[in-house]
């Protein structure tokens, strides 16, 4: 069977995957952030995925920004040299942090006079729900420029939406005490998933009833606690 989450929930084993993707495209537009330059060309002739999505990634954490296209000549920019045309929506960009199962934006606000020009910062968590809102934005090349599969490794992909079940009798036993000698528990996963069907229930009665956000992103991330425990045992 399977067991349809009613929130998407971060699987522990993508989390890096996650981040780093998130840190190479803006999260207005799904454009890679890094620059139309001699180095992104080197990145995209990079035969090994692995390697060219390490480099695009290099490239593109540091930018702040999804740039926009220059202005036009007819701008009053003639006899200058031409500046790459990046093409982007112009909107600023967070840096990611993550801790444990959480991933963090941080905005730069600009400077603030009274406190000396302090640069003042706003953080803003990532749930899983909107980090697969900006995976889906990505485009067929973009995932191919990444060096990822549109096919087989989709960036939405890394966001759990649904849980396969396994039958009972195909179900492993868990070391109670951690080792192989130990005694062994046979029902440890079927406790466990009945832990996530009940924080499942809890969040759709959120919906149902009009809870309170802050109420209802506590159940979700006991929701995304069991299902990850499950996974990691």
């Amino acid at each position: 069977g399977v067991i349809k989450l009613a929130e998407p929930v971060y699987h522990h084993g993508f989390m890096g995957k996650v981040k780093k993707v998130l840190e190479s495209v803006c999260h207005n537009c799904g454009k890679i952030k890094a620059l139309d330059n001699e180095e992104r060309k080197q990145a995209y002739a990079t035969k090994n995925p692995k390697a060219r999505f390490e480099k695009i990634w290099r490239l593109s954490k540091p930018r702040l920004i999804c740039e926009p296209s220059p202005p036009s000549d007819d701008d009053g920019l003639k006899g200058q040299p031409k500046l790459p045309d990046h093409g982007g929506c112009g909107n600023i960009q967070p840096s990611i942090r993550k801790r444990g199962l959480i991933l963090e934006a941080h905005w730069k606000k600009g400077k603030n006079d009274e406190e000396e020009g302090e640069v003042q910062t706003e953080t803003t968590r990532i749930f899983a729900r909107r980090a697969l809102q900006i995976l889906g934005l990505l485009t067929d090349d973009t995932i191919d420029q990444l060096g990822l599969s549109k096919d087989y490794a989709r960036p939405e992909w890394f966001i759990l939406k649904s849980m396969p079940v396994p039958p009972p009798a195909v179900r492993p036993s868990i070391s109670v005490d951690g080792t192989s000698t130990g005694s062994r528990s046979e029902d440890d996963l079927t406790f466990k998933l009945t832990d996530i069907v009940r924080a499942n229930q809890s969040v759709t009665r959120c919906d149902v009833d009009g809870t309170p956000e802050h109420i209802r992103n506590q159940l979700v991330e006991l929701l995304e606690y069991h299902v990850n425990t499950y996974m990691d045992n």
